[in-house]
């Protein structure tokens, strides 16, 4: 019923730059905080950033002053702008939202499908 679907992965070097989004579709009644994490291989699953209805943002300490998370509410999508790209930000990219859907009581989190970020020369 709901779905987040993320774009914007994909090869860049060093230094490069790289606009991650994900939209958000279904039988939304609230969307919540909307974030990305990531996953490297043979590592855990890790927050990069987030951001609530609000405004609030926080990030990693390692990705502060080189990655922006931004919302459109009226679009339901998230992005995140990853400037000054290194090649240990190569991983997985995952969205996560949090959606009270249409006749839910409860708000549930939901995950995209992940979109590969390589970082290589």
């Amino acid at each position: 019923q709901v779905q987040l679907v993320e774009s914007g992965g994909g090869l860049v070097q060093p230094g490069g730059s790289l606009r991650l989004s994900c939209a958000a579709s279904g039988s939304i009644f609230s969307l919540n905080a909307m974030g990305w994490y990531r996953q490297a291989p043979g590592k855990q699953r890790e927050l990069v950033a987030r951001t609530g209805g609000a405004g609030w943002r926080n990030y990693a300490d390692s990705v502060k002053g080189r990655f922006s998370i931004s919302r459109d509410n009226a679009k339901n999508t998230v992005y995140l702008q990853m400037n000054s790209l290194k090649p240990e930000d190569t991983a997985v990219y995952y969205c996560n939202a949090d959606i009270m859907a249409r006749g839910a009581t409860t708000v549930e989190v939901h995950w995209g499908q992940g979109t590969q970020v390589t970082v290589s020369s």
